[in-house]
């Protein structure tokens, strides 16, 4: 699991690339809490990469929702594979979660 961080129009994308399961679980979480640590206000998370989520990933991702919105943050994720929508959708994670199609349009305010 890689995890990649830039800065575009006054967000911080977090690129996640591999997969988000048990094993890597506790890293990932390690690293969105430090990133939670900095005080951002507006995080994209850019899931094209991203091929597989347990769980233990959805878990990180409420984690952090929960603590932006704690803060007045944004959080918004972007370029959910269908298998990855699919698991957000039964699970009712995409009512809780700004979800948008790519990252140009999580980029945009709304």
């Amino acid at each position: 699991m890689n995890v990649s961080l830039t800065n575009r129009n006054d967000y911080l994308i977090i690129g996640l690339q591999g997969r988000l399961d048990t094993l890597q679980a506790d890293a990932v979480e390690k690293k969105m809490l430090e990133v939670l640590g900095q005080k951002h206000e507006r995080i994209v998370i850019d899931c094209k990469e991203l091929d597989y989520i347990s769980s233990s990933g959805l878990r990180i991702f409420l984690i952090m929702q929960k603590k932006m919105m704690g803060a007045a943050g944004t959080l918004k994720l972007c370029n959910l594979q269908p298998s990855i929508q699919e698991v957000f959708d039964m699970s009712g994670f995409s009512m809780i979660f700004a979800i948008a199609p790519d990252l140009e349009t999580a980029l945009q305010d709304q």
